[in-house]
């Protein structure tokens, strides 16, 4: 995998373009730190892609949350004591 700094993205835009395809990914940096990746696409496999892309993102949002519960204690939670949550909401809602 191919790493370019934002200064090469932005010289060297043409060069970066011509040589994605071939690449099929490449990583920008600023000041050394990876902030995106570009990866090469095409029409027949743009949805395919995406789809990807967004449950892969989803995936990880689901890991930082069942991180943070367990940094809580929330991972230890009942059923019965989700549900008393559940009634004490409902009710707070619809006196």
């Amino acid at each position: 995998m191919k790493f370019l700094s934002v200064r090469d993205l932005r010289g060297k835009s043409s060069q970066v373009w011509r040589e994605l395809p071939e690449q099929k990914e490449m990583v920008v940096t600023n000041n050394g730190r990876p902030i995106a990746i570009l990866s090469s696409i095409n029409e027949e496999n743009f949805e395919q892609v995406l789809t990807a892309f967004r449950r892969a993102r989803a995936m990880e949002a689901v890991a930082a949350i069942q991180y943070e519960s367990m940094m809580q204690g929330t991972d230890k939670i009942t059923m019965d004591e989700i549900d008393a949550e559940i009634r004490a909401v409902r009710k707070e809602r619809n006196p």
